[in-house]
């Protein structure tokens, strides 16, 4: 086809949106290039994936996804020709993880994009604005533009890129997002959050849980309902390699061919060799990492972020030695609880007991913006309908001192005002560690003897699994502090409990007679 024939098929079909997109004969994309002969300029012509996705646009939509399968690729091309073919004025946006990023998004995607349009097009939508991160057009005063936060006005196309990132490391980034970029998207907009997952934490996994959720459900969506997207690696064509190259050893083969009755099709061989060589190369066989960044289902993908987690290994070999239980027996030996009491935050409590020799924790309940009333109330109820007789309740050490300036009878401290509302009962002071990071090995030292609940404790295991360090963004790396969340109260409430154990407290309180498990269905360690 020669050029004129081109340009006259371009003027034939400049009005078909989807032509425009799925053509290749419009827009232009950088691609890395695998080997030294490939052009790093191509057309941009939608993979499968990109295909389902504009098929599948509702007005919200979360994609869950194996990396790179191009879909910031997609919506930047797809806002760019939003911007440019609109009639009136249309505001698009992406915000990216960091400053970095959307630059290089900007740049890379939006403005290559654009520059390297027909002149013809680029002569009929000159640009108003172009800036480092938003361009505008003079024929309609649309724009486009990308950036780490959109907060004024209205904007009808947002995207938020790797927003489960944002989640994980700029967690006040992320509130920001929720409560000003997302608002700004009117329902008869279209907003695509996609990412990979980080963790059971953070806006993102609320947002695809719910989406899941309405998704398995059935229910029919409205405007402001999120439809999720799942997009594994395994549906990108490219991902595969010469078999002859790798070494599938049986623990890969079993993970495959039960994947396989999971999804109910084939992972062909050459599929298997790159999710190994892929795994083994880039992530020095961490199946856990490989399924973070290339998950093969939506629960699999939000069971393996542990960068930066306190007690990620711990965990794991909680759950390999099968110390994480359905239906933990009640004993006749006192249960005693762990508390981190926030001001004006999140309570968290801890129900244990010890018997043979074992750390058995039966409950965990957490609750916000409560007085204390609401606590005992929890934990008498929890005694009359499971027959709990406590022994002591441990508390922090500021639950210690008098509380000047608030709103409570200052004369009094937390221990004191508890001792008040539920006479009888033992409420002790557990001693302040004068190092965060002594309690938190306080915990790695003394969890081998726990065991937990599966469903008592189901929000508290979660609280452990994601208790993490706090991203230091000057230097790129966690650092040796917390991150204060709401993870922090149940993991603190935990260490209560460590550090009582490393003091050598059997947990008695008062003569109880000893216990022996009867059978196998009393105790299942």
């Amino acid at each position: 086809m020669t050029t004129a024939e081109k340009l006259a098929d371009i003027i034939t079909h400049l009005d078909d949106a989807w032509w425009r997109l799925t053509s290749g004969k419009l827009y232009k994309i950088i691609i890395k290039g695998d080997n030294d002969e490939d052009s790093l300029v191509i057309d941009f012509i939608p993979n499968n994936a990109q295909l389902t996705l504009l098929k599948e646009l509702w007005n919200r939509n979360d994609i869950l996804k194996a990396r790179q399968l191009g879909f910031t690729t997609l919506i930047s091309i797809l806002w760019l020709d939003t911007a440019l073919f609109s009639a009136g004025p249309i505001r698009c946006g992406i915000i990216a993880q960091d400053r970095e990023a959307a630059e290089v998004i900007f740049r890379d995607k939006v403005k290559f994009a654009y520059d390297h349009l027909p002149d013809f097009i680029k002569s009929k939508t000159p640009l108003a604005k172009d800036s480092a991160s938003e361009l505008m057009f003079a024929h309609n005063k649309s724009s486009i533009r990308v950036a780490t936060s959109m907060r004024s006005g209205t904007i009808h196309r947002l995207h938020i890129s790797e927003f489960g990132k944002i989640c994980a490391k700029f967690p006040d980034k992320a509130a920001e997002v929720v409560t000003g970029s997302i608002p700004a998207v009117p329902k008869s907009g279209i907003l695509v959050i996609e990412s990979t997952a980080e963790g059971q934490e953070g806006e993102y996994y609320k947002i695809t849980q719910r989406a899941m959720a309405i998704k398995d459900s059935g229910s029919e969506l409205s405007e402001k309902d999120y439809k999720f997207h799942f997009f594994p690696w395994y549906v990108a064509p490219e991902y595969t390699i010469d078999l002859d190259l790798v070494c599938i050893n049986s623990t890969y083969q079993r993970y495959f061919d039960e994947l396989e009755a999971k999804i109910g099709s084939q992972i062909a061989q050459g599929q298997r060799a790159w999710y190994v060589a892929t795994c083994e190369s880039d992530f020095s066989g961490d199946v856990w990492k490989m399924r973070q960044e290339y998950p093969s289902t939506p629960e699999e993908a939000f069971q393996v972020s542990t960068d930066g987690c306190y007690y990620a290994e711990q965990m794991a070999s909680c759950r390999k030695s099968g110390r994480i239980i359905r239906g933990i027996p009640v004993l006749p030996v006192p249960v005693n609880t762990f508390w981190d009491i926030g001001r004006g935050d999140m309570t968290a409590i801890w129900l244990h007991q010890f018997a043979t020799m074992q750390h058995r924790f039966l409950r965990y309940y957490e609750e916000s913006g409560e007085d204390l009333i609401h606590y005992v109330q929890y934990l008498q109820r929890m005694s009359t309908e499971n027959g709990y007789v406590y022994g002591t309740h441990y508390i922090p050490h500021e639950a210690g001192h008098r509380r000047i300036g608030a709103t409570h009878d200052t004369s009094k401290t937390i221990q004191e005002m508890l001792q008040a509302l539920w006479p009888g009962q033992r409420f002790q002071i557990v001693p302040v560690v004068t190092n965060i990071n002594a309690g938190i090995q306080a915990v790695r030292s003394a969890f081998s003897s726990a065991c937990f609940d599966d469903q008592g404790c189901s929000e508290g295991i979660k609280r452990l699994d994601n208790y993490k360090k706090r991203w230091n963004k000057t230097t790129g790396s966690w650092s040796d502090e917390p991150l204060h969340d709401a993870n922090s109260h149940g993991a603190d409430a935990f260490r209560q409990w460590a550090q009582e154990t490393g003091a050598g407290n059997t947990f008695g309180a008062g003569p109880v007679k000893s216990y022996r498990p009867r059978s196998s269905s009393d105790w299942r360690l």
